[in-house]
């Protein structure tokens, strides 16, 4: 094994959730060993409204490297409600499913410009990294024992390992990757609106609900201290309806389109519709096949989040995953720096860790949509009340496994044997 540079360099390619987690996460590990730069795009942050879902399983690794505090300021709360699940037209309860009241740590949901907020003034105040706007990945080029990466306006940066976290678009990963994205069939809506505009007479025990009919869902839940209320519809239609709709947070649609695609269900949504603060954002929903590798150029590129793992909305569980990659790929990195083992077993530690569950959630996330809109292969042709039965029984315990898992606990013992090996190095080189 080389010497190991000090300080270490760290580029961290995009500075979304999963970027700016990342350089946290890094800096809470590993805080004396790397220097950390993180590239973003944009050349400022957007406030982009839409809400995301913090799950327990990501809640709990915010609090772990000191956020949880500043995550429930901002977060929203069910109340010890996931989502209370109804039917579209009359808003008869299917299932609720809820929380454990006794657990530590609860679903999070935020307002997504706050979040970032919440990160980066955490990255400021910890000196964790460098923040470079304006800086768009065009080209990495590995140089001996560093790697360049060559930005869209000319200018170079260098790097002693780069980190991928630049989205489902992600530059990066097309210079390993072809991207091939393939329409889902579906398209989703999503707004936000004032909590205290729909509160009198909401006929629910919780602000976190979802309506179910076939080929269409409906979800709301709160976030930014249950002020607001995150609004997302999904609509199954055919390609050839939606023209040059692209797969992007930037586009809108027309509220009456909206209303359109949601007719027939119960007076609670049409109530919600009509409240949107603004013009709905609309975008066509991409899949995208699991990735077999996310660890490039002998261990100097490495993928985290989006770029290794896109995944559909319908769990609301793609910010928790980039959070969990983010955090063991600090722990592998916090072993790598205490070890004589070279970076690119570690690496592949990460990867091994966390491939497996990512692609278990992309594939999960894939059945939920299925079942949300009553579309899996034994729902086919079946009546929607015939269907509720089955929803229900699919519904009831499928997120738990995402929650529960101690992701330290399968860290710690994927890593026993790569640990093993460096102290078998160290007692070789001291006869």
């Amino acid at each position: 094994m080389s010497e190991i540079p000090n300080p270490f360099r760290i580029a961290i390619i995009g500075g979304g959730i999963g970027g700016l987690f990342t350089a946290l996460s890094l800096n809470w590990h590993c805080k004396d060993d790397v220097q950390i730069s993180v590239y973003e795009q944009a050349s400022e942050y957007k406030e982009i409204g839409a809400g995301v879902g913090i799950g327990v399983n990501a809640a709990k690794l915010l609090h772990k490297i000191g956020l949880g505090e500043s995550l429930n300021e901002i977060s929203g709360n069910a109340e010890g409600f996931w989502i209370t699940f109804r039917r579209f037209d009359t808003g008869e309860e299917v299932v609720t499913v809820r929380e454990e009241l006794a657990q530590k740590y609860r679903n999070s949901p935020v307002q997504r410009a706050e979040f970032l907020d919440l990160l980066l003034a955490a990255m400021r105040e910890r000196g964790a990294a460098s923040l470079f706007t304006k800086k768009c990945c065009k080209h990495v080029k590995r140089l001996g024992n560093h790697v360049t990466i060559e930005f869209t306006d000319g200018t170079t940066g260098d790097a002693d390992l780069i980190i991928g976290c630049d989205g489902i678009h992600s530059a990066l990963r097309s210079q390993y990757v072809t991207d091939r994205p393939v329409y889902s069939g579906k398209v989703a809506w999503r707004g936000l609106v004032e909590v205290q505009s729909i509160a009198e007479g909401w006929p629910f025990p919780t602000k976190s609900v979802q309506w179910m009919a076939q080929d269409r869902h409906f979800l709301v839940f709160p976030i930014s201290q249950n002020k607001l209320l995150n609004v997302v519809g999904f609509v199954t239609k055919d390609r050839v309806e939606l023209g040059d709709l692209k797969e992007s947070w930037s586009c809108t649609g027309d509220i009456m389109d909206m209303r359109k695609d949601f007719s027939g269900f119960e007076e609670t949504v049409q109530g919600v519709i009509d409240k949107l603060t603004s013009t709905p954002s609309k975008w066509l929903l991409n899949d995208r096949d699991p990735l077999a590798e996310w660890v490039y150029e002998d261990g100097q590129v490495v993928l985290v989040g989006d770029s290794a793992h896109a995944m559909l909305p319908y769990q609301g569980a793609g910010a928790g995953q980039a959070i969990e990659d983010g955090y063991i790929l600090s722990r592998a990195m916090q072993d790598f720096f205490k070890s004589s083992v070279d970076i690119i077993d570690w690496l592949h530690l990460y990867q091994e860790v966390r491939l497996p569950r990512a692609q278990k959630v992309q594939e999960t996330t894939r059945e939920a949509g299925d079942i949300y809109e009553m579309q899996s292969p034994d729902m086919r042709g079946v009546t929607f009340d015939d269907c509720m039965p089955l929803v229900k029984a699919r519904i009831e315990s499928r997120m738990k496994w995402i929650w529960m898992e101690d992701i330290d606990a399968v860290y710690d013992a994927a890593s026993i044997k790569l640990k093993g090996s460096s102290t078998t190095a160290a007692r070789t080189q001291l006869l």
